[in-house]
């Protein structure tokens, strides 16, 4: 932090969310990607792969450096969901204090806290799909209009784990809301601007023209398993929210979830095999 800067991360924590997050660590506690270990009431973070890390081999970097650590992956690329499964390793980061653990995380995940407490009440205060839908206009207004199929699918394919860590809490017909143990323990409460991007990217091709394929039923796992081989090798030049680039992982999961209705059971079986 600059020296003329006030250190407004010091101040004393108020927010009841921050207590009661506070209340339930232990002394290694995971949210998404990032490890909270506990030494009194001091903290350290590191990412969740480097928990048994030699400290020597990773680098110490201050509480203020975790926004920029957020922003980018390894290769540079802009992070727009700071809950997607590719926050930067190798660092550890010491916070000593409530106050500086509360900026930690509110440079990690930009209002995961608030939604974390917020996920606590019963019924939590979730925003479906319809709901989010019904109030869209301009480059979204076409959302509404996605049958639940289509719905379903574009919900699935964006909210796959390969690409978001939040626990969706949000329904749409046909897909129901993630199961308490799945992803993390920060909650997704409304779909987000990557959703609704992917839901409308989904009607346009429902509208648009359509070509005729003939394939052999044989050849279906092996059109499988090449988008999964895909999703596995990212490519690092395409941005996460360009749903029209082919290679947009979100895009290539679209694709899966149109495909596995066509699939025999025993194709199924050998494309996850």
């Amino acid at each position: 932090m600059h020296p003329s800067q006030p250190d407004t991360d010091m101040a004393e924590p108020t927010d009841p969310a921050t207590e009661a997050f506070l209340r339930q660590l232990t002394d290694r506690f995971v949210f998404v990607e990032v490890v909270f270990l506990r030494r009194g009431d001091a903290f350290e973070l590191r990412h969740v792969a480097d928990t048994d890390a030699e400290a020597a081999s990773l680098t110490a970097i201050d509480v203020g450096d975790l926004r920029a650590l957020a922003q980018t992956t390894r290769d540079g690329a802009f992070r727009p969901n700071k809950a997607a499964p590719n926050l930067r390793r190798g660092w550890r980061c010491e916070a000593p204090g409530t106050a500086r653990l509360e900026a930690a995380l509110r440079h990690l995940y930009p209002g995961g806290l608030a939604d974390w407490a917020a996920a606590r009440t019963a019924p939590p205060p979730a925003t479906h799909y319809r709901e989010t839908a019904a109030r869209q206009t301009g480059l979204y207004r076409i959302t509404p209009i996605l049958p639940d199929a289509l719905a379903a699918e574009a919900t699935r394919a964006c909210c796959d784990a390969g690409s978001c860590l939040r626990r969706r809490l949000w329904t749409a017909p046909g897909a129901e809301a993630d199961p308490e143990a799945a992803k993390s323990a920060m909650p997704c409460l409304e779909p987000c601007a990557l959703l609704l991007d992917l839901a409308r990217r989904a009607m346009k091709l429902e509208q648009g023209p359509k070509a005729e394929l003939q394939i052999a039923e044989d050849d279906l796992p092996v059109l499988v398993h090449a988008l999964r081989t895909a999703l596995a090798r990212p490519d690092p030049e395409v941005r996460e929210g360009d749903t029209a680039a082919p290679s947009n992982p979100r895009r290539l999961r679209l694709l899966l979830e149109k495909l596995g209705p066509l699939m025999p059971a025993s194709a199924v079986v050998e494309a996850s095999a």
